[in-house]
């Protein structure tokens, strides 16, 4: 394993190695032999003698190049794990030759990437962005690019823009969740404003993670761009490897929500339940009827769900996304309109709902039950709501808020911070039909503050939506 003592994020240290201690010593690694460690801070860290190792050390004495490794273009490169709507994370693994291929290519041609670019993808390595268009697609390229740690609003609000200047960024691609934090701070402090800084050396904005809502967009192109850099608003995910559907710059007519057309060579529909073509204007469930370089090549240890869950016999064995789109009447424009699963999409980051439920029920001295659904959010897209039945009397006040911390601390232990419940309600039970069914749409009007309009007489005890009132 490789690791480093810790991380920097927003003026926190994160114990990365301590993590590693913790997951090792829950065994079933016999065929980890050694750690080695990066180290980022001058903090004492513990050492297991004989496992662990300094990379500073090690790396001293080696060449600073190597011979290349030669595989076949199936050969499997990474596995990424992402959320499934069955809440147990599905590791996607991706190919050497075919993942490469796109990669490259789609650094070449939807950022139209020249030799002389500066290159900066804001996205965490870990996330496959991270993967695709900073540890891979820049350097097939052979690229010049930025590569940071933290958040953008860390020391402050213009950090983006500070390095954008100093470095001569001339490519800059970040997520709408992003973007619509560094509105909202430019809008309470004019000091932080992009408009306070040279962005002169911008030529091509990029979009990923989310759809990006139209005034994001042309807050986005007026004040970063200075109306004169294309948007790539790009679609794609963890499993296609690579953009999927975005403009082209210098070709496609941009339109503001919308990530336009399919990527050269990929044969992206939208079709109904029975996998048939809807007319554009109409909308339906989003896939793609060929093959393409970079897709998916099995779920790691689970080739039966691989095929169940991207390739569906009732759509024609098509890829299923699992979003929802619609495509412009006129134009044939695509739009995505958002996930058709259990999936929520945080921030960028897909999460499914049982893997939050399960996160808040493994914290056994205090939770009975739970149910997660997903509330528009000014910020991150979706935030994520939780209704809680604890193992004790319903909880108000300050009690409920010390044990919603509580909670929120375990699932960020659990599955990471950005899966933390923005709100959670207790209960004294969930809304159930009388068969035992939790009524998750009714919470969705709930989570969104909506006046309840559907027919509650199949719930089993109607007083208790009155209780999810009060969120923590």
């Amino acid at each position: 394993i490789i690791t480093a003592d810790y991380q920097m994020r927003g003026g926190k240290v994160l114990p990365l190695k301590a993590i590693v201690d913790e997951a090792l010593a829950e065994g079933g690694c016999d065929s980890v032999r050694h750690v080695l460690v990066a180290r980022r801070t001058d903090q004492p860290l513990a050492m297991q003698a004989g496992r662990d190792l300094w990379l500073a050390e090690l790396t001293a004495s080696q060449a600073d190049s190597c011979e290349p490794e030669w595989v076949g273009a199936e050969h499997p490169l990474f596995l990424l794990y992402t959320s499934g709507s069955t809440g147990k994370p599905k590791g996607v693994q991706h190919s050497t030759g075919g993942y490469l291929l796109h990669a490259a290519l789609t650094m070449k041609w939807t950022f139209d990437y020249k030799p002389s670019d500066v290159f900066w993808c804001t996205a965490d390595i870990g996330w496959v962005t991270g993967h695709t268009y900073v540890a891979y697609g820049p350097l097939a390229n052979g690229g010049t690019q930025v590569v940071f740690e933290g958040v953008p609003t860390y020391p402050d609000a213009a950090r983006f823009w500070r390095m954008i200047q100093k470095h001569k960024v001339t490519i800059f691609y970040t997520a709408p969740t992003a973007i619509r934090s560094l509105i909202k701070a430019a809008e309470t402090n004019a000091a932080v404003h992009p408009k306070n800084y040279d962005l002169s050396s911008l030529r091509l904005l990029g979009s990923v993670g989310e759809p990006i809502n139209p005034a994001a967009w042309e807050w986005y192109y007026e004040h970063v761009g200075g109306k004169r850099c294309p948007i790539v608003d790009t679609f794609w995910q963890t499993e296609t490897g690579g953009h999927m559907i975005t403009p082209l710059p210098g070709v496609t007519m941009l339109v503001p929500g919308s990530c336009t057309l399919p990527f050269p060579g990929i044969t992206a529909a939208i079709v109904d339940e029975t996998g048939n073509d809807v007319p554009n204007g109409q909308g339906g469930i989003l896939v793609v009827k060929k093959p393409w370089p970079s897709m998916i090549r099995t779920i790691w240890g689970d080739p039966e769900r691989f095929k169940k869950s991207y390739y569906p016999a009732e759509l024609k064995g098509y890829y299923l996304a699992g979003d929802g789109a619609i495509r412009d009447a006129e134009t044939g424009y695509f739009t995505i309109t958002g996930r058709i699963d259990d999936v929520l999409n945080v921030s960028g980051h897909r999460m499914g709902t049982m893997e939050i439920e399960s996160a808040l029920v493994s914290c056994t001295e205090l939770v009975a039950e739970a149910a997660v659904v997903g509330r528009p959010d000014d910020t991150t897209g979706e935030a994520i709501c939780a209704f809680v039945v604890l193992k004790r009397p319903r909880p108000s006040g300050d009690e409920a808020k010390a044990i919603a911390k509580q909670l929120r601390d375990h699932v960020a232990k659990e599955i990471g911070p950005i899966a933390k419940p923005k709100d959670i309600r207790f209960g004294d039970n969930l809304p159930k039909t009388r068969s035992g069914k939790i009524m998750r749409r009714l919470l969705r009007s709930v989570a969104k503050g909506e006046s309840v309009t559907q027919d509650t007489s199949t719930l089993e005890n109607p007083a208790i939506l009155e209780q999810l009132g009060q969120a923590y």
